[in-house]
This record gives structure tokens, sequence and C-alpha cells, in this order.
């Protein structure tokens, strides 16, 4: 019945009376298609283009400037900061708010009831999350926004995950730079959410009015789930998930974090954090949560720490700023490029010392910057 060399199945024949098959393919459809090169093509915008699209609010070129701002390369850096220079004037008037907390918390969810909220009493507002990434493409997962069923259609919601792949600092300034192109095209109130662990809270915080810190309670001991570093950085405690069986262990929790909290210093702003208790898929207490991060701006206008903390936030950035400037023109220079990749191989071998490796380079990094300067 088969046939070697030009393979031939009998239930092919004219004889077969069984079920019919498709013959096999003999050459493959290609894997890219033909038309993909036509619906990629993109309409270049100046950056006059990319500031009155920004400043009139539309949604599609405010995303094409955020990706400006993330991209690596760098004659998409230097546009991007041209935009964010002329749309500077335009920000500064929301209300920032950093989301944190355990992974589990429910931050995605709460996002999407407190934003729908705010969304549906006219505000505009514009959710940054800092997303955990691909470690192949580098590329952002995108699980908060799909979590944010009814904010991501919301007529005056924006959503904007960023990729949280390569150096955290550099996360820290795309998102900042990101939150001043949100405020010029109009969105008053921004909500930053990290990704719950590591050091994206610290950076998080540098950047935000408000620090709200997500908790759980009935999964232990509650107060050993998260750092001391991070609830000294909270201006507010919200415990979720605060609803059915779980009503008693929340409010035990509220008392055990109220405790906790007066170990602590007071805090710069004078403003003693509170603790409440919501349940986001419930939609109970939340207008509470919004009512406690309304006061602390109220609060920290009225004694002058609002503006001040900013202000501390603007020169922190700029220190930041220089810092990554010079990383990156460290490890893109060639010279120091093709030395790394000597030392390492010396380092595999012990031939030498990792400090001696880096001393070595940074000798070699100052005598090419000195060498560049005389020419």
């Amino acid at each position: 019945m088969y046939q070697l060399g030009n393979i031939k199945h009998f239930e092919e024949t004219t004889n077969y009376q069984g079920l019919k098959i498709q013959k096999a393919v003999k050459k493959l459809p290609p894997i890219r298609s033909p038309y993909l090169k036509k619906l990629n093509r993109k309409v270049s915008l100046s950056v006059d283009d990319y500031v009155k699209g920004i400043l009139d609010g539309n949604i599609s070129i405010l995303s094409q400037a955020v990706t400006l701002i993330e991209s690596s390369v760098e004659e998409h850096y230097k546009m991007a900061q041209k935009v964010i220079e002329k749309c500077l004037p335009y920000s500064g008037n929301s209300i920032r708010v950093g989301i944190t907390g355990v992974p589990g918390a429910g931050k995605s969810t709460f996002i999407d009831t407190l934003g729908t909220d705010i969304a549906d009493s006219g505000k505009r507002l514009a959710v940054l999350t800092i997303d955990p990434s691909s470690e192949r493409s580098k590329g952002s997962i995108l699980g908060d926004k799909t979590r944010m069923e009814r904010l991501s259609v919301h007529k005056n919601a924006f959503i904007r995950p960023s990729p949280s792949a390569g150096s955290l600092g550099g996360v820290a300034r795309k998102t900042r730079e990101s939150i001043i192109l949100c405020e010029a095209a109009g969105f008053n109130v921004i909500f930053v959410e990290t990704v719950g662990v590591g050091q994206s809270e610290t950076a998080v915080h540098s950047m935000v009015d408000f620090f709200l810190l997500i908790q759980l309670a009935g999964t232990g001991d509650e107060l050993q789930g998260i750092k001391r570093g991070i609830m000294e950085m909270a201006d507010g405690i919200a415990i979720n998930k605060a609803d059915g069986n779980n009503m008693e262990k929340a409010n035990i929790a509220k008392n055990q974090f109220k405790n906790a909290l007066h170990l602590f210093p007071m805090p710069h702003s004078g403003w003693l954090p509170k603790v409440e208790i919501c349940s986001a898929v419930e939609h109970t207490n939340i207008d509470v949560i919004w009512k406690m991060i309304t006061d602390y701006v109220d609060f920290s206008v009225k004694n002058g720490y609002f503006m001040l903390k900013r202000n501390i936030q603007n020169k922190y950035l700029m220190y930041e700023t220089v810092e990554e400037y010079l990383k990156n023109s460290f490890y893109k220079n060639p010279t120091i490029e093709k030395m790394i990749k000597h030392y390492e191989k010396s380092l595999i071998n012990k031939k030498i010392t990792p400090f001696t490796a880096a001393n070595n380079l940074l000798k070699e990094y100052r005598k090419l910057m000195t060498d560049k300067k005389s020419l």
C-alpha cells in the first residue's frame, strides 16, 4: 500500500471508500506574512506632532510617546527628551498614587474597582504598571491589564504596562517621564503599581505623592509578611479581601498594623498612616480608601510638605539620571565591551580577581574619556 520515495498512502487512492483525508502539503506557506511590511509601516511624527497630540488628549499619540521613552535607541531617547521638555509646563496637576503589596493581595482588582469609581466621577485616570517581563523578549507579560476588565475599556482611563526587565533605575526614570506626559494629556489622577517584589517599591515611592500598601489577612503572621522598610514608606494600608469569613481576621490584622505603625518614628509629613479594611470584589469601603488618599493630599498641601516632597523627588531624579547615563556610557563603549569579554574569560580561568578586573576597566574608561576631551 505504501511506496518509498514518493510516498503514497492507500487512503489517497481512488479505490479507497473510507473517510477522505486531505493530501499532504508539498510546499509549506511562508512563516512570515507577505503583508507584514505594509501592516508594520508607521507614520513618523515630529516632536511638535507628539506634543500637540498629547496636549489634545490623543491616547494613540500618548501611547506612541511612551513607547518612545521606553526605547533603547539613542535617536528615540533624544526625541523623547524634547517631547518631555515641551510637555513639562503642562504637568504637575495630578494626584500621584503608588500602589504596592505582596503578590496575590489583589492589587490589580483593587485598581480596577477604585479606578472605575474615579473614572465614573469624571476624573481622568492613568495607570502605569511596572509589569513583570519576559526574560527572552524583555516585553511586558500584560497580566495586570487583563485583570482590569472594566477600567481597560473606560473612556476616562489609560492603562500602560512597562516591562521591569533591565535596570530598575531605568524603569523608574521612564515611569516618571511617562507621568509627565500623562499629566500633560489631562490625566488628573495617576496610579503607579509595582511588581510587588524586590526594590521596585523604593523606586515608586520616590515618584508619587501617596504610597498605598495593600495587605491580606488570614495568611499567617501578617506583620511578618512585609518588611519594615516598606511599612515605613506607606502613607496608608488597605487590608483587601475583607469579606465573607475573612472579616474577623481582617479586623484583627487592622489592629495589629495600627499598633505596629505606632512603633515607627513620625513621618516627615506629619501624617500618621491610617489602616482600613476593604473588599475590591464586593466593592466595600473602597470610597473610604479614596478618602484616606484625598485627606492626605489636603493635609500635606496645607502644611507645605506636598511641594517639598516633589522638589526632593526632582533632585533625586537628577542624580539617578546622571548615574544611569554614566552606566550606559560605560557599558556601551566599544573598547570597554571588548575588555569585559576578555576579563570574563580571565575570571573563569582564575587569572585575575573581580576587583582588579573592575579597577582596570574603570582606569581604561577614564583614559578613554580624557583622550576624547583632548581631541
